[in-house]
This record gives C-alpha cells, structure tokens and sequence, in this order.
C-alpha cells in the first residue's frame, strides 16, 4: 500500500478541511484574538485530522501487507478467504463479505462441474466396458474362421482395443488412487502379459523379442503398469523398420531401485523431439509418416500415470538408431526384495 496514493485518494476530505477551516479563520478575525490562538486552532485541527489519516493508513497498510504475504504462501489462492482476518475497520469488512460471498459461488460452480465430469466418466467407463464385449465376440469369431482377411480384421479389432483401454485408462487417470491396489507384483510376469497380448502384430511384422533378467518384485498395481509398458511396447512395434526388427526388455537393480529397460531398434526419435514426447498431444514428425499416425496420447498418459504412481519414466532416442525407454521402480524402507 503506497503513501502518495492513499492521501490521493483522501484529496478531497484534506481540500475540504482546509476549505473549513480558512471560513473559521475568517470568522475570527472579526473578533480579538491573538494571533497565536488564531493559528493553533487552525494549526491544531489539521493536525489531528491529518494525523487521523496517518494512523488509518498504518492500519490499512498492516492488514493488506499481511494479507499479500498469505496469498504469496498459498498454492491456491482461491482458499485466501478461508485465512482471513476479519478486519477491524469498515471497508475491509464489507470486502471480506465480497470475497466470502464470490469464493461460495465459485466452490458452487467447481462442485457443478466436477458432478459433470464425473457423470461424463462414468459414461465414457460404462460404453467402454460395453463396447468391448462385440470387440470379444469379433476376435472370438475370427479366431473360428482362420484366413487372410480375418487375419488382417483381428489386428484391426487390436488396435481398436488399445484405443478403448487407451480412453479408459485416460477417463480415470486422475483418479488413480481410488482405483490402485499396490501389491509385490513379478516384473516378468507383467511383461509377458504385454508380449502375449500384442504377439500378432510381432509375429506379422517378425519382430523379434529378447527377454532377459527380469526375475525382479517390485510395489505397484499390476493393472496401470501392464497398461503403461502396453503403451511403449505397440510404439515399438510402429515405429520400427522395415527389417531386422528387435525389441530387447531386461532390467537392473540397484540398491534403491529397479530399472526395466526396453529398448527397440527402430526409426528413432529426431534430437530436438526427444524432450517434448511426453507433451499431451506432440506427434511429432513420426506421427505423420503415413500408417505410423499418432495421437500423441500414449506416452502423455504414462507419464502422468507414472508420476501419480511414484514410479520414474525416461526416454533416450536416435533417429534412425532406435529408441530406450526406462521404467524406475523405487524400493522403499518398508520392501524387501
């Protein structure tokens, strides 16, 4: 709170008082005053009055100097109103009513929203539970009837079901501590799981998979991290070359961790792209070689996952050499591998 600007602002109240006393002082002189009792009564006045702004201004001053502090502290501002003193003079009182009164509006507001988007959640989450089970019938029935182009429609009805698993684990990714269960889970038991259910598409494309030294327990839901290594195992898969294709999955421990590497040797990533693969949306220039289109969602999404999990994520890359991506499981004080 600025001085200058304060008594600016009292500008008129101090030209008044001013006004008010030059009349009393032409009053007086009709009487036989001393000059000395003239000037105290005019001198006095202004005093007490100016000195009466002065003190107001220090109490303004402390109450909003305190209150900045407080907003520059929360990491939420919008909460100030619940850390507010009641202020000891009107103005700031009828301004804490203001505040008071804007902050229920908008909580109202945020808890009207919040019901949409869990009920549009919910929507999402019940169509695709549904929507996967024609998607069950389709591979069930091509399964049946073994040719070509079933072939070719059971990877087609693959990708369909990434993409809902995709849009599911996305509905829910910012509630992920309401539906995660940690629980010494077996790193190879989580890997297989992801080979197993994208073997078409790397036996189509003769890609090949060397596992090796992934005996390893680590704390995690087995649910979210089967979805995540799902997420960098099919970008293996599309962006690999045209021939001698390898995807390489083992791990290391050390003494405050377990890192899971995989590690592809496919088109690669260009130098100047590697640091935004994690952005919401960034495709990238791989993302627009025509049949490798990307959504940009995938790693996106991991990342956020992993970070709600605790769980470390990292991705080196060389165009045309291939790319590694690290998954870092913690081991904390309460594990014992």
């Amino acid at each position: 709170m600025n001085l200058k600007k304060f008594l600016k602002d009292k500008a008129v109240g101090i030209l008044l008082i001013i006004f008010i006393l030059s009349t009393i002082e032409i009053f007086l002189m009709i009487y036989n005053l001393r000059t000395f009792i003239k000037i105290y009564i005019a001198a006095g006045t202004f005093f007490t009055y100016f000195l009466g702004i002065i003190i107001e201004f220090f109490i303004k001053k402390s109450y909003y100097d305190e209150l900045k502090t407080k907003l520059k502290s929360l990491d939420k501002k919008y909460l100030i109103t619940e850390i507010m003193n009641v202020p000891s003079f009107t103005e700031g009182e009828i301004l804490k009513e203001i505040l008071d009164e804007t902050a229920k509006t908008m909580r109202e507001n945020v808890n009207y929203y919040k019901f949409l988007q869990e009920e549009y959640k919910d929507y999402i989450e019940l169509w695709i539970h549904e929507v996967k089970i024609p998607i069950a019938t389709s591979k069930l029935m091509i399964e049946n009837n073994k040719n070509d182009v079933a072939k070719s429609i059971g990877e087609e009805l693959d990708k369909i079901e990434d993409y809902t698993e995709e849009a599911l684990f996305y509905a829910r990714s910012n509630t992920v501590e309401k539906d995660y269960i940690i629980r010494k889970t077996e790193l190879k038991e989580v890997v297989n799981n992801v080979i197993k259910k994208n073997k078409n598409q790397l036996i189509s494309m003769k890609i090949k998979v060397e596992i090796e030294n992934i005996n390893n327990l680590v704390y995690i839901d087995s649910k979210w991290i089967t979805f995540i290594l799902n997420q960098i195992i099919v970008n293996s898969i599309k962006y690999s070359k045209e021939e001698n294709r390898e995807i390489k999955i083992y791990s290391k421990e050390a003494k405050d961790k377990v890192i899971l590497y995989i590690k592809d040797n496919g088109i690669g990533i260009r130098a100047g792209e590697v640091s935004k693969v994690f952005e919401k949306s960034f495709t990238g220039s791989n993302g627009r070689i025509d049949g490798k289109k990307s959504t940009g969602i995938g790693l996106y999404l991991s990342k956020k996952l992993c970070d709600k999990l605790g769980v470390g994520i990292e991705l080196n890359s060389k165009e045309n050499e291939g790319t590694e991506v690290k998954l870092i499981f913690p081991k904390g004080s309460y594990t014992d591998f």
